[in-house]
């Protein structure tokens, strides 16, 4: 990688770490924020807290290809400062809502510009050799990793000490700071060596996804992995409150959610490195049976201390999906239409998200929260099991990362 690179990716790591880090501030009590607003029943906050968390994706469905698109025609840097700036605005005035209806209609604004960390994993990627795609991306992603570590224990601290309101009107500084960073890179493209085009139809993009079948089937378990991750999310809070009670409950609840985060730090850039020798498509698999296996026993702790651990050991493994996936993405798609192709990757892990929280609320409501957590090992597993398939009906599209690098696993 040359110098302006480097300096790229050093850069974009801290406006990851901002802009990751002031989104999952207030993750952990955006269901207590929604029972400020009256005298609700349980069952009616779990619902709308899952509305509520799943409708910034539905937005960030229809928009993440359009500016992918827009990205690859007219560069990469503009869509994040626009971006940065328009989740800025939205979280500041949540800070001032008085009703579900007012939070729901300012999530739905932000899914417009929410693709900050996707995008600016096209940015670094279109400027990193395919060699080290893995070990760039991995690093990459401990940027956001790191923010969103950090994040839900000071959202839930800052919650507990000034109120929710106040924390939303606070988390909207960081990521404006995240958009002035972005003047700060340069964008660089390396010259396309799969041919002499430099521009393609979204129809060239979607035939080309189509002919590669492994490609397809990575961007289509996108939407799994997500469901099965975003299930919990938003009634983590509510299970913690089970668990240990009330007092200082955003606190802890931000803990829950950063345990995942400090596994998935540890291990995010060393599973690219992984992949980069022994293959992207293996390690997912891997990766994606693992995660399955670990989320089994949450629904089934007794003690708050026993699911901390447990999210822990879950960040281990999840932490090197979307690094390890990004870099097969890079190897597959010509740098030409990497943003396209990646903005159709985070569309579909947006509809996931968009599923996800949906499903998780309605689950628990009507079966309890055990129930949460064995659908969502069922469709990690199921994850593991679509892309294992693939990978041996295409031996060789799955194992063209590794180039004169294949080693067995």
């Amino acid at each position: 990688m040359t110098y302006d690179s480097n300096r790229n990716l050093f850069i974009m790591w801290f406006a990851n770490f901002f802009v990751a880090g002031s989104m999952t501030m207030v993750l952990p009590f955006i269901s207590l924020y929604i029972e400020t607003f009256g005298n609700f029943s349980s069952t009616y906050v779990q619902h709308w807290s899952g509305w509520t968390f799943a409708i910034t994706f539905v937005a960030a469905f229809i928009f993440s290809p359009i500016w992918g698109r827009i990205g690859d025609l007219y560069g990469r840097k503009k869509i994040l400062i626009v971006s940065g700036i328009g989740m800025a605005l939205s979280i500041f005035l949540m800070g001032y809502v008085t009703s579900v209806w007012q939070l729901f209609m300012l999530r739905l604004f932000m899914g417009v510009f929410t693709g900050f960390i996707p995008m600016s994993q096209a940015f670094i990627s279109t400027q990193t050799p395919k060699h080290i795609a893995g070990k760039v991306m991995g690093t990459l992603q401990t940027g956001s990793i790191t923010g969103s570590l950090m994040g839900p224990m000071l959202g839930g601290a800052l919650a507990d000490l000034f109120g929710y309101a106040n924390t939303f009107k606070w988390t909207s500084i960081s990521i404006f700071l995240s958009a002035l960073l972005v003047i700060l890179t340069k964008e660089i493209i390396l010259k396309n060596k799969e041919g002499n085009k430099t521009n393609y139809s979204s129809k060239d993009v979607i035939l080309h996804i189509i002919q590669h079948p492994v490609l397809l089937t990575v961007l289509l378990i996108s939407a799994l992995i997500q469901m099965a991750h975003f299930s919990i999310q938003p009634i983590l809070s509510l299970y913690v409150s089970e668990l240990r009670g009330t007092e200082n409950l955003a606190f802890f609840a931000g803990v829950a959610f950063s345990a995942g985060g400090l596994g998935n730090l540890i291990m995010a850039r060393k599973w690219g490195k992984i992949a980069d020798r022994y293959g992207y498509i293996k390690i997912l698999v891997i990766l994606l049976f693992m995660a399955g296996i670990f989320y089994l026993p949450g629904g089934f702790v007794t003690n708050y201390w026993q699911l901390v651990v447990i999210r822990f050991t879950l960040g281990v493994t999840i932490g090197g999906i979307i690094p390890v996936r990004i870099a097969y993405i890079r190897q597959e798609a010509p740098i030409a239409m990497q943003g396209e192709v990646l903005g159709y990757n985070t569309s579909l892990r947006f509809f996931g998200n968009i599923i996800g929280p949906m499903m998780g609320g309605l689950i628990s409501g009507y079966f309890g929260f055990s129930a949460v957590f064995i659908i969502t090992s069922i469709l990690l597993i199921l994850s593991g099991a679509i892309l294992l398939v693939a990978m041996f009906r295409n031996p060789q599209m799955a194992e063209a990362s590794l180039g004169k690098k294949r080693m067995p696993l």
